[in-house]
């Protein structure tokens, strides 16, 4: 077995960023840039009134008590008006300030007269209110770097500038292989020996969570041949596979043997720690193959620890926030030697991990919005000790 820490640095030392592609804007939200983006013009492309008032010659104002309305220029006006000495021109938020102007007063500091203006602005200089060519971005100015996420914020700055398609790392397909001849589906009757199968609710539901399309989901009984041929297509159709079940050593375990018969490199199987110790961990190729074990809070505490590792790696994003020391509200007591991940809940000022921590339970994971780590050396964490706590949304 290895520990928390190694396994994480394997998913970290073996996962290949997904191969950087050209989408629409419309479609990137989200995903992270792969190649810097440049501004292809000057933004605004003129000079533009920032309000809606006048635009005027400063040096006018010094000259003359008041000033000719020659026109109106409202936003997205193709027409130059050229102002001469002695003139104004009605403007609004966001149209180009005319040639010969340098000026815009703002409205509520004029008064309008048998078509002329007065203004009474003893704060006015030259340049007020107007945006110049370039204010936003000029042209051939780096926009954004590679690496940038884009957030909503980002999406409209890249449209503003007029990008229409980036270059990003893609989010990988996902398939959800589950294993058990026991499982049975939701809402059908249970015949004795039975349960519910759950976890692939739980796996499309995170997934989705965390901004992914819907995996592909694929079934297969504990049968070494029939999930061999079901991970062989999973792989021929997806970039990162997850199987629940059959990962520990029981005689109906046929994961790890499938997926040498598929030619998948084992890089590990099995984790100091508490729940998921049976977690493996392969690859063929750039596709990655995560075994999980079947216990349903196993298989969440694992995809919160190592699947989201590998998508961060696979994305370039960063999916979960980083861990923070909090204050544990009471003591816990364990064995060493295995690292423990305790579903908790943190109400702002301390972390309380709840009771019924096996693996088995879910009641707890239901409620809970942290895992709380005991390191596997620790055997009693004293209540007010500080706790590495994982939040299970960014």
């Amino acid at each position: 077995m290895i520990s928390v820490t190694t396994a994480k640095e394997i998913i970290q030392t073996h996962t290949v960023p997904c191969l950087p592609v050209m989408v629409p804007l419309a479609a990137a939200a989200g995903l992270v840039l792969a190649q810097d983006v440049y501004a292809t013009q000057d933004i605004p492309a003129f000079p533009q009134s920032s309000m809606d008032g006048y635009a005027i010659r400063y040096n006018d104002i010094q000259q003359y008590s008041s000033l000719e309305v020659a026109g109106e220029i409202p936003a997205g006006s193709v027409q130059t008006t050229t102002l001469s000495a002695g003139q104004a021109a009605r403007i609004f938020t966001g149209a180009p300030v005319p040639p010969g102007a340098d000026t815009v007063v703002m409205q509520e500091k004029v008064r309008l007269e048998n078509g002329r203006i007065f203004i009474a602005d003893n704060k006015l200089r030259t340049g007020l209110n107007v945006r110049s060519a370039g204010a936003e971005i000029s042209k051939g100015s780096l926009a954004l770097e590679a690496g940038s996420e884009l957030r909503p914020a980002a999406i409209g700055f890249l449209a503003g500038i007029g990008a229409t398609e980036v270059m990003v790392y893609p989010n990988p397909s996902i398939a959800v292989i589950v294993t058990g001849n026991e499982l049975q589906e939701p809402g059908a009757p249970l015949a004795y020996g039975q349960v519910y199968e759950s976890n692939s609710f739980a796996l499309r539901a995170v997934v989705a969570q965390m901004g992914f399309a819907a995996p592909s989901l694929y079934q297969a009984s504990d049968d070494i041949e029939t999930l061999q041929h079901v991970l062989l297509e999973a792989l021929s159709k997806h970039e990162l596979v997850l199987l629940t079940g059959g990962v520990s050593v029981g005689d109906y375990d046929f994961v790890t043997r499938a997926a040498q018969h598929c030619a998948v490199e084992t890089l590990f199987h099995r984790i100091k720690q508490r729940p998921g110790k049976p977690l493996y961990f392969g690859r063929k190729g750039t596709k990655l193959v995560f075994g999980l074990p079947g216990n349903p809070a196993s298989v969440l505490t694992c995809f919160y620890q190592y699947v989201t590792e590998a998508l961060s790696c696979l994305t370039k994003r960063n999916l979960l926030a980083a861990p923070k020391w909090l204050q544990l509200e009471s003591d816990y007591q364990k064995e060493p030697g295995l690292t423990h991940f305790l579903r908790a809940w943190y109400d702002g000022n301390s972390v309380k991990p709840f009771p019924a921590q096996e693996s088995f339970r879910m009641h707890a994971f239901a409620r809970a919005n942290c895992l709380v780590e005991i390191d596997e050396a620790a055997e009693t964490v004293k209540a007010g000790s500080l706790a590495k706590t994982y939040f299970l949304t960014n």
